[in-house]
C-alpha cells in the first residue's frame, strides 16, 4: 500500500489530512513510481507551508478569511446523466470529467492518431503510456506567484486530467476540448490539462470548468501546462464557471520556443472567491504570448489575477489585457510583472489591466510593474478604471432599453477588443453566452 506522510498540521491542511492523501495514493498506485514520489513530496510542502498571511505581499488586497480549507471532501460520486456539453458537436473530440474522474470520451486516442498522430487522452492513461513526455512537462514550472501552499496541493491530489500532444508539423483544424465538473456538495475537484505542440504544430484547447448544481460550494484548485514548440502555434480558452459559493484556484504555465505564438484567454465568471495565476516564459527569439481574460463580477465575488511575464531570450514580445467588468459589491485585484532578463534585447512588452465599474460599491485594485535589466526594450504598463459613460447609459435607456439590458450592451462593447481575437466562431459564442447568463442572474 502506499504511504503518506503523517507529521502535519490540521490547522494548515484542513479537510485534506495525511489519511485522505493516504486513500487518495491508493487510488493511484498503479501510476508510475516517480510520479508518486512527486506526489508524497508536494503533499509534504502543501502540509508545511503557512497559510498566506497580510504581510505576504503576493496576497495584498485579498481576503484571507475566505481561504478555509475546511468541509470539502473527494467526492467519488460520479453523475451518470450529463447534459451534453456545449461545442461537443463541433470539436475533434472531449473529454468529460466529473469529480475527478473520467466519465464521458466522444472520441477515442486511436481515432485522432491513426487521422493526424494527435495524442488526446486522459493523464491517466498517458502516465502510462507516454511518462517520458509527460515527465518533462506536467507541472514543470514552479509556483512563483504566492500561491506556493496551494499549487503543491494541486500536485498531491491531481488525479486525473487531460493530456494533448500534436506531433511536428500537424495542424488541427478543429479544437479539443475537455469539460471539468463538480458534483456534490463540498466536492473537490483537481483539474488539470497538459498541452505539447512539436514544432511547427498548430491546436486550440477549450477547457470549461463548471458546477453541476448552482447552490453547491466547491473547492477547485487546478492548473494547465502549456509547451508550445518552434514555430507552433497554441490557442488556448479557458471558461470558468464554478458555483458562486466556491473557492476557485487556477495557475498556468506557458513555455514559448523560437517563433511560437500562445494565445491564452480565461474567462472568469464563476465562484464565490477565485485566484488565477497565470506565468508566461519566452524562452527563444521570435516567441510571442498573448495573455487575455475577462471578469464579470457580480454581488460580493472576489477575481484575484496575478501575472508573470518573464522575457529570456533577444526579439520575444508579449501583449497582456486583463478586462473586468464589476456589479454590486464585487472586487477584483490584478498583480501583473514584466521581468526582462539581461540578455533579452529588442523586448517588446504591453501589459494593461482595464476595469469598468458599474457600481459606486464596487472596488478594482491594480498593480502593474516593470523590471528590466536590458537597455534596448519597449515596455509599457498601464491601469484604468472608469464608469459606463452617463450619456451612452442615458442615449441606450431613451430608446426603451432597460438598464440591465444597458449595461449588458455597454460589457460587450468594452469586451469586445479581447472577444474579437477568437477567430473560431463557436468559440467566441461560448464565450458570449456565458457572459449573458451573468446578467440573467
Amino acid at each position: 500500500m502506499a504511504s503518506a506522510p503523517t507529521s502535519t498540521n490540521s490547522s494548515l491542511t484542513g479537510s485534506f489530512s495525511p489519511e485522505v492523501f493516504a486513500a487518495h495514493l491508493e487510488r493511484v498506485k498503479h501510476l508510475p513510481a516517480w510520479w508518486l514520489a512527486r506526489k508524497r513530496a508536494a503533499y509534504e510542502r502543501f502540509a508545511s507551508l503557512p497559510m498566506p498571511k497580510r504581510t505576504n505581499e503576493g496576497w495584498r488586497f485579498s481576503n484571507l478569511a475566505g481561504l478555509t480549507l475546511d468541509g470539502f471532501k473527494l467526492e467519488r460520486t460520479v453523475a451518470t446523466v450529463l447534459s451534453a456539453p456545449p461545442l461537443s458537436n463541433i470539436t475533434a473530440a472531449s473529454l468529460t470529467f466529473v469529480n475527478n474522474t473520467l466519465a464521458v470520451r466522444t472520441a477515442t486516442a486511436a481515432d485522432l492518431a491513426s487521422q493526424h498522430g494527435i495524442v488526446f487522452d486522459n493523464l491517466q492513461s498517458a502516465l502510462l503510456e507516454h511518462g517520458a513526455l509527460i515527465k518533462s512537462h506536467l507541472l514543470a514550472q514552479p509556483s512563483r506567484l504566492g500561491s506556493d501552499k496551494f499549487a503543491a496541493l494541486h500536485e498531491a491530489f491531481l488525479e486525473d486530467g487531460a493530456f494533448v500532444y500534436v506531433p511536428k508539423g500537424i495542424e488541427a483544424s478543429l479544437p479539443v476540448s475537455v469539460f471539468h465538473h463538480a458534483s456534490g456538495p463540498g466536492s473537490a475537484v483537481f483539474p488539470h490539462t497538459l498541452v505539447i505542440a512539436d514544432d511547427r504544430a498548430k491546436i486550440t484547447v477549450a477547457d470549461f470548468f463548471r458546477s453541476k448544481k448552482a447552490g453547491d460550494a466547491h473547492f477547485a484548485c487546478g492548473g494547465n501546462d502549456l509547451y508550445v514548440g518552434h514555430g507552433a502555434q497554441v490557442t488556448y480558452v479557458a471558461m470558468q464557471d464554478w458555483s458562486r459559493e466556491s473557492l476557485s484556484f487556477q495557475f498556468n504555465a506557458t513555455v514559448a520556443k523560437r517563433d511560437a505564438k500562445v494565445l491564452s484567454l480565461n474567462l472568469h465568471a464563476g465562484a464565490r472567491q477565485a485566484r488565477h495565476e497565470s506565468f508566461s516564459q519566452l524562452q527563444a527569439p521570435g516567441a510571442h504570448s498573448e495573455m487575455l481574460a475577462l471578469t464579470v463580477a457580480q454581488g460580493a465575488q472576489e477575481f484575484d489575477q496575478r501575472t508573470l511575464q518573464i522575457h529570456q531570450a533577444p526579439n520575444t514580445s508579449s501583449n497582456l489585457l486583463y478586462k473586468n467588468a464589476l456589479l454590486d459589491q464585487a472586487k477584483t485585484i490584478f498583480s501583473g510583472l514584466i521581468v526582462v532578463d539581461p540578455d533579452a534585447q529588442k523586448t517588446d512588452a504591453y501589459q494593461s489591466n482595464r476595469n469598468l465599474m458599474l457600481s459606486d460599491e464596487a472596488e478594482a485594485n491594480s498593480l502593474p510593474g516593470l523590471e528590466i535589466q536590458a537597455n534596448d526594450v519597449r515596455c509599457t504598463h498601464g491601469a484604468t478604471s472608469a464608469r459606463i459613460d452617463a450619456e451612452q447609459e442615458f442615449y441606450l435607456e431613451a430608446r426603451g432599453i432597460k438598464p440591465a439590458q444597458a449595461q449588458e450592451l455597454l460589457v460587450f462593447g468594452f469586451f469586445e477588443e479581447v472577444l474579437g481575437k477568437i477567430e473560431n466562431e463557436q468559440l467566441h459564442d461560448q464565450l458570449t453566452a456565458i457572459i449573458r447568463e451573468k446578467f440573467k442572474a
